[in-house]
């Protein structure tokens, strides 16, 4: 790290950290501000300006997205480390990302469709790699202020996520829901100009690959890379060609119940090609198997978290009394809850772990990962007691889905940012981008999950009397995860190392 990045000062943390934590506020605008409204209007009908798919059709498409949105942070981690730098993938992928929004803006199917690709890839080349160079501003020997400078950094995550909402939730559901698309797109070119007007206060963090052996066989490495990149990407443009003209069809209900065994399978065959193809000592080993274990517990909490925008969602649209005297305030609002709370609790958490530290007292990794889960799993418990009201045939109001989102915000401030933190901790650092890659594929089997679980209410067009039922079972299930994350933990702290 260059002196520059360490001459100025963010809330006690290097000036670096200003700088992508606004870079990922925007991206963060343009995603959550589209996903706010994604599923709403898939499911609208047509003469509403809606796409008129049924809930089951939508709901796995829902699912189907941000599951890639995440599941290409992987590679999208690997060609930041061996071929783009870490800095140059953020730059690219956030200009794609600005495209996708602008293709949605445009009202036609194959544009909108056209548009999800194209943020699925800029989010897979952006969103691992700005967590990547986050832990990079740090030295590996202040644990407590790296996990600091997360909470921080994930404060201007949800700042972008709180107003996302209102903005484009205001625009889609009470104008055009493609003003809000292209709302979104706005945003994430605001994000592209700060981060290309501030990027001197990174330092030298990410700005080439890591060499993993002579300029030689870099160059030669970086050739074949190109080449696979040019195949793939004419690959892509037929497939995309021929869905788009009709010759094929995919059936996204079961596609996406697929896709499950797929990532799975995917982030088994990686684990053994990290253990078998790359050099590692013992330790770095066990460290890489704390990671694969953690990925197990982040997909279960993620499948739990990301029914906001899909069945918590479809829940505040149809269920929940949203009158405000004679105004009905949009469901994609209360969308910008959960950022409310994060941005609220960031900041007490970030002091808590520091404090905590400092009185040797603080809980390891595995223990906050429980404590996440577990208070996931009571956030639903609250939505199974307003089920029971529903299923009687009342409509409930906000402050259920409320104190939901309020559960659910300090499970995930006990677990994201930790869990971010863990891996680049834990990684070697010539893998942090692709171990950063395997974190957001647990977050993609997560939303995958969550995608599924909103189908499955829909199948019986979101059945009052079916809700008690499916959330007490995620209660019980989430809760029960927790606890044997707990039960595990010890053996987790031999894993980990040195590493809390």
């Amino acid at each position: 790290m260059s002196s520059d990045s360490n001459s100025h000062s963010f809330f006690g943390h290097p000036r670096g950290l200003a700088t992508l934590f606004f870079t990922e506020m925007w991206e963060r605008f343009s995603y959550y501000g589209m996903r706010a409204l994604l599923l709403l209007f898939m499911v609208e009908e047509a003469s509403k300006g809606g796409l008129g798919f049924d809930v089951r059709e939508g709901s796995a498409i829902y699912g189907l997205y941000t599951m890639f949105v995440y599941l290409l942070a992987l590679p999208g981690g690997w060609l930041a480390d061996k071929y783009f730098g870490l800095r140059n993938s953020i730059y690219y992928g956030g200009i794609i990302i600005a495209a996708g929004h602008f293709s949605m803006a445009v009202p036609a199917l194959e544009t909108f469709f056209f548009g999800l690709f194209l943020i699925v890839v800029g989010t897979g080349m952006l969103k691992p790699n700005v967590s990547s160079v986050v832990g990079g501003l740090y030295s590996k020997d202040e644990p407590a202020r790296r996990d600091a400078g997360y909470s921080i950094y994930y404060m201007g995550i949800n700042i972008g996520a709180f107003i996302a909402p209102l903005v484009t939730g205001w625009l889609g559901e009470g104008f055009s829901w493609h003003y809000g698309f292209g709302a979104a797109g706005i945003g994430m070119v605001i994000g592209v100009i700060q981060y290309k007007m501030t990027e001197k206060y990174l330092g030298d963090v990410g700005v080439v690959p890591e060499s993993t052996g002579s300029q030689e066989s870099d160059a030669k490495r970086r050739s074949i890379i190109t080449k696979v990149l040019y195949v793939v990407g004419v690959l892509t443009a037929i497939l995309l060609g021929l869905l788009f003209t009709g010759t094929i069809t995919i059936d996204p209900v079961s596609f996406a119940s697929y896709s499950s065994y797929i990532i799975l399978g995917a982030v088994l065959l990686y684990f053994i090609y990290v253990f078998t193809g790359e050099e590692l000592d013992s330790d770095e080993r066990k460290k890489i198997g704390a990671i694969a274990v953690l990925f197990l517990f982040s997909a279960v909490f993620w499948s739990g978290f990301e029914q906001a925008g899909s069945s918590l969602n479809l829940f505040a649209y149809d269920y929940t009394d949203r009158m405000i005297g004679p105004w009905e305030m949009p469901a994609s609002w209360l969308q910008s809850v959960n950022p409310i709370f994060i941005i609220l609790l960031s900041p007490v958490f970030g002091w808590l772990w520091v404090s905590l530290a400092k009185k040797q007292l603080e809980p390891a990794t595995p223990i906050k990962f429980s404590l996440g889960i577990i208070l996931l799993g009571t956030g639903f418990g609250i939505m199974a007691i307003a089920s029971e009201y529903v299923a009687q045939g009342d409509l409930v109001l906000p402050t259920w889905l409320i104190f939901t989102y309020f559960f659910h915000t300090a499970g995930e401030l006990s677990f994201s940012p930790i869990g971010m933190s863990a891996v680049t901790k834990l990684a070697p650092k010539k893998l942090v981008g692709q171990m950063m890659g395997v974190w957001f594929m647990s977050i993609a089997l997560g939303n995958l999950i969550a995608g599924l679980v909103a189908g499955e209410m829909g199948e019986s067009e979101m059945s009052s009397s079916a809700l008690p039922e499916l959330f007490w079972s995620i209660t019980q299930f989430t809760v029960g995860v927790g606890v044997v994350m707990l039960v595990v933990s010890p053996i987790m702290r031999r894993l980990m190392g040195n590493v809390r």
